[in-house]
């Protein structure tokens, strides 16, 4: 027989020993099973909504944008060669966007709005859904004297009134006609503070609310007659060559929400490192078991070897056992994962696009499937290694694997290259490779420091002096004796709570800085489009309403960048970090000294009088992520013309002040002439809730047009957003946490031969029950503790570093966080330890005795 012909044969023998020898079921086997479908079905699942939401959002392009092509302007309406090029494309839809507030007839209340004007094309794609429902125009036609107004359920519950009821708006009056079910456009035109308020373009000209300098964005929506890819990409190259100055922003429908978009490939990003580390947690599960397992068979391991049978063979037939029953785990999850999908529709419909009827997505289900059989061999080739090690004579006497050993170097070079492939595919993956990097990273350390701790606590064990009590000596002494249950306790358990602790302390520092913290150092109010006219007026006004408030006033532009040193932003490579800087219009200013809340971190500030070249200075953080230096050009493009200025400065700036702060702040000479509006905020820390919202009526009834907000209001908002996405997130790190209950259930199952030979030789020379369960339970105790001290500390260090490091805010450390993972250690050791040294205790004598 030649050699391929005597392989085959020697693998279709083996593939039929093993089908043979699992013919007595999975047993021993359900712990492996479990972990590797948790963390399967963790990644599936999360790929899967994302997948399905991304899909949906390229389905329904046309209508989330409301068009096929949109071109925005900031600030200025499309000049006359700029509407003709546009009107030669398709249908056009025109809309202005801004905030302003919409106040009660006799003034004693008001509330911030996202204001929408419309036209009678609006809208291109979709329907607006009204209650009750009627044609776009009527509802917004002028009767009376008031233009009609469609309004967001909010709205009206914040002011008390009802459909029927009118509002003053700037100059104007309106009616609330309707109110707003659905928005075609709304996921869009992005995240709004405030609730939306749709009225026709006659009436937002009545309102006098767009002045010289106002924040206000104008939408030219197209309808193309043949909206193919081809042709809209086409448009698009041909808008920008022929307008180069134009500095419209220029969105298509085959990416209508790219912000959206971005933001749900982080977190699906997010959440899938967070099911990894369930994975990789799991797969220190799979050890445990193949360990428990292999231990079962060393009988007929060495009666195989009696046999004649090669080690290769023997690992042969055992790994083809856990081939597949990794893949029976990975269909479990699998199809866990594509039910997730069809759960998550049932939250997310209403709020984002999702898939109407039942969808796979077999990318998601085949990344989960690669992650899943990768993990498994990583964890499980080790204890295969030691297996095929089992002497012949393990058929006479019992005794356990050689631990004090490593397998053969092919087995450790297996395992390495399973690593090694388990982290190039996470980082190939991922949205952003550094996250991933630096996420593989940490959990390699913490594997190399939860070794460190069980190495830690086994020689604080073996030093510690003698006690009296029988039951705590036994405990002491079973946590550094050869084969103790210490280092896969500690490795288990430590992983998943020290990430739980890690978000959970994110989450908690959050909370506190956004509610406490954060509202107590932030300015009272922030008033934007306000006009120099008004300046001295409104000033008296504010003096009146908050005599002990300090007033902080500054011009204000906005800006897109184009270039940097002449080369257009677009080519640019930018890590993400650094990307909303570009994205986008910016707010600029002009100052003539160094503005507060700022310092120079290089470079020198201009002098007061200065008239040379256009100068800017420019945030240090953001220049550092974008690769500027000082005496770098930047390229920014204002009111349709585009102007250049050289980095004299890079200053810091104390983003979390919520003061007023600017990425670029210009030398006063750049904008000279140019029409602008002022920014302002009020900062009184002593002010009472009565105060400030008398000081909002006042504002508001005085100055219309001015648009107020209230910063408490704004941050009540992103509170509540952080606490939905924090829902997700520790749903996630319960996935984490439940690998690891798991994973401590599979080292405790694979101690306990070691564990029933201790307990009969015990009760032999006279331990009771209640002694032998009074020494397990010290031992699970100072286990449970010693895991927790490392969760604590590792997870407190991993949260001060996100959130005064990246997120640059105050961290604390929060008691609450220490006594819940302190009592969530002791329970799971204790309880779970205890639950599988019960039926140890009860272990005939007998049978036990006659193998040792």
């Amino acid at each position: 027989m030649n050699a391929p012909a005597r392989s085959t044969a020697w693998m279709a023998l083996a593939f039929r020993l093993a089908l043979r020898e699992m013919r007595g079921g999975l047993r021993g086997f359900y712990i492996f099973l479990a972990c590797i479908a948790l963390g399967t079905a963790a990644i599936a699942g999360v790929n899967s909504v994302s997948g399905a939401i991304s899909e949906s959002i390229e389905a329904q392009g046309q209508t989330l944008l409301a068009a096929d092509i949109r071109f925005q302007l900031r600030n200025r309406v499309a000049t006359e060669q700029e509407r003709a090029y546009l009107d030669t494309l398709g249908d056009v839809s025109v809309s202005s966007g801004l905030r302003s507030m919409a106040r009660l007839l006799d003034g004693s209340d008001q509330a911030l709005v996202e204001l929408k004007a419309v036209d009678g094309a609006y809208p291109l794609y979709g329907t607006v859904e009204t209650t009750p429902a009627g044609p776009l125009p009527r509802l917004t036609a002028e009767t009376g004297g008031s233009f009609g107004a469609l309004a967001a359920p909010l709205l009206l519950e914040r002011l008390g009134i009802g459909v029927g009821d009118e509002l003053l708006l700037g100059n104007a009056r309106v009616r609330i006609t309707a109110t707003i079910d659905r928005e075609p456009d709304a996921l869009s035109d992005g995240f709004g503070l405030a609730p939306r308020l749709l009225i026709s373009n006659d009436a937002l000209a009545a309102t006098g609310l767009v002045q010289t300098g106002s924040l206000v964005e104008h939408q030219y929506k197209i309808r193309l007659d043949q909206p193919t890819s081809r042709r809209i990409a086409e448009i698009r190259r041909q808008a920008e060559r022929a307008f180069p100055s134009a500095g419209w922003s220029i969105r298509t429908s085959n990416n209508a929400t790219p912000a959206l978009t971005n933001n749900i490939t982080r977190f699906s990003q997010f959440l899938t490192l967070v099911g990894l580390t369930a994975l990789i947690v799991g797969g220190v599960g799979v050890a445990n078991a193949v360990r428990a397992y292999l231990d079962t068979k060393r009988g007929v391991i060495a009666t195989f070897k009696c046999l004649g049978a090669p080690a290769r063979l023997i690992s042969a037939i055992y790994l083809i056992q856990i081939i597949l029953i990794a893949a029976i785990g990975i269909l479990i999850g699998l199809v866990l994962g594509m039910l997730i999908p069809i759960v998550a529709v049932r939250f997310l419909e209403g709020v984002l696009p999702v898939p109407a009827g039942l969808a796979i997505y077999p990318g998601a289900l085949a990344l989960a499937a690669a992650f899943g059989i990768i993990t498994a061999l990583a964890f499980a080739i080790m204890p295969l290694g030691h297996a095929r090690e089992v002497p012949a004579t393990a058929l006479f006497r019992e005794q356990g694997f050689e631990r004090s050993r490593l397998p053969a170097w092919p087995y450790i070079a297996g395992a390495g290259l399973f690593l090694a492939a388990l982290g190039g595919l996470a980082v190939w993956t991922a949205y952003d490779r550094y996250i991933a990097l630096v996420f593989l990273g940490s959990i390699a350390f913490a594997f190399v420091v939860l070794r460190l701790v069980a190495s830690l606590v086994t020689a604080l064990a073996r030093r510690a002096p003698r006690v009296n009590s029988p039951a705590l000596r036994l405990a002491i002494g079973n946590i550094h004796r050869p084969g103790a249950l210490t280092p896969s306790v500690v490795l288990s358990l430590g992983l998943g709570l020290a990430l739980l602790v890690t978000l959970t302390l994110i989450d908690g520092n959050l909370r506190r800085e956004l509610t406490g913290s954060l509202p107590e150092r932030a300015p009272n109010f922030f008033f934007i489009d306000i006009q120099g006219s008004d300046l001295d007026g409104f000033r008296k006004v504010l003096s009146d309403s908050m005599p002990d408030g300090k007033i902080v006033e500054v011009p204000m532009l906005r800006g897109r960048i184009t270039a940097f040193n002449g080369e257009d932003v677009a080519r640019r490579n930018v890590p993400p970090s650094g990307r909303w800087v570009l994205q986008g219009d910016r707010g600029i200013t002009y100052a003539k000294t160094l503005p507060e809340n700022s310092t120079l971190a290089s470079g020198q500030w201009w002098p007061a009088d200065y008239a040379g070249e256009p100068l800017v200075s420019f945030s240090a953080e953001e220049a550092g992520e974008l690769g500027l230096k000082v005496g770098d050009t930047v390229t920014v493009n204002v009111l349709g013309r585009n102007l250049t200025a050289r980095i004299a400065n890079l200053r810091n700036v104390e983003w979390e002040s919520l003061s007023i702060n600017f990425v670029m702040v210009f030398s006063p000479n750049t904008f000279a002439g140019a029409p602008h509006a002022w920014l302002a905020t009020m900062i009184d820390p002593e002010a009472t809730a009565d105060q400030e919202a008398a000081t909002l009526r006042a504002v508001t009834n005085a100055y219309p047009t001015i648009t107020s907000v209230r910063v408490k209001d704004a941050l009540d908002i992103v509170n509540e957003l952080m606490g939905q996405l924090a829902t997700a997130v520790r749903a996630a790190a319960a996935v984490a946490l439940i690998a690891s209950v798991l994973v401590l259930a599979g080292a405790l199952a694979a101690g306990n031969r070691a564990r029933t030979h201790d307990a009969v030789v015990l009760k032999t020379l006279g331990a009771t029950r209640t002694t032998l369960i009074r020494a397990f339970s010290y031992e699970y105790i100072m286990l449970g503790l010693a895991t927790a001290t490392f969760a604590l500390f590792s997870g407190g260090v991993a949260a001060w570093f996100v959130v005064s490091r990246i997120m640059t805010l105050p961290s604390r450390f929060l008691p609450d966080v220490a006594v819940t993972t302190v009592l969530i250690a002791l329970a799971m050791t204790v309880g779970i330890g205890l639950a599988g040294t019960w039926r140890v205790l009860g272990q005939k004598a007998a049978t036990v005795l006659r193998e040792l």
